[in-house]
C-alpha cells in the first residue's frame, strides 16, 4: 500500500509565497515521477510541476514563479511557490507515478488548499 501526504498550504496575499512538501511511503519499488495537479471547482485538474529524476516540467503559466525539488527525506518533494497570484488558489494534490510488487499506478494525496487573497 503506498500513502501520500501533503502539507503547507493556506492563506497568502497576492505577492507572497508558500512551500509545499509531499512524502510518499510504502512498498515502492520505483518511484517514476512525483508532482502536483491543482484544482478549482468546475474545472478539470491541471498539471502544476512534476519531477522524474534531475528532469522537470512546469506549467506555463507557474514557470519563473514555482519550483519543483527533491525533499531531504527519501520520496519527497517540494513546491516553493512565489509571486502568487489570485489565479494560483486553487486545491493542489501531490501525486506519485510509483511501481509495487504488483502494479504502477498513480497515487494522490487528499489535497491541501492554498488560497491567495489580500
Amino acid at each position: 500500500q503506498v500513502q501520500v501526504a501533503e502539507s503547507g498550504g493556506g492563506l497568502v496575499p497576492p505577492g507572497g509565497s508558500l512551500r509545499l512538501s509531499c512524502a510518499v511511503s510504502g512498498n515502492i519499488l520505483l518511484l517514476h515521477v512525483m508532482g502536483w495537479y491543482r484544482q478549482v471547482p468546475g474545472k478539470e485538474r491541471e498539471l502544476v510541476a512534476r519531477a522524474s529524476g534531475s528532469l522537470t516540467d512546469y506549467a506555463d503559466s507557474v514557470k519563473g514563479r514555482f519550483t519543483i525539488s527533491t525533499g531531504d527525506a527519501k520520496n519527497s518533494v517540494n513546491l516553493q511557490m512565489n509571486n502568487l497570484k489570485p489565479e494560483d488558489t486553487a486545491v493542489y494534490y501531490c501525486f506519485a507515478d510509483a511501481r509495487t510488487s504488483t502494479s504502477r499506478e498513480n497515487y494522490w494525496g487528499q489535497g491541501t488548499q492554498v488560497t491567495v487573497s489580500s
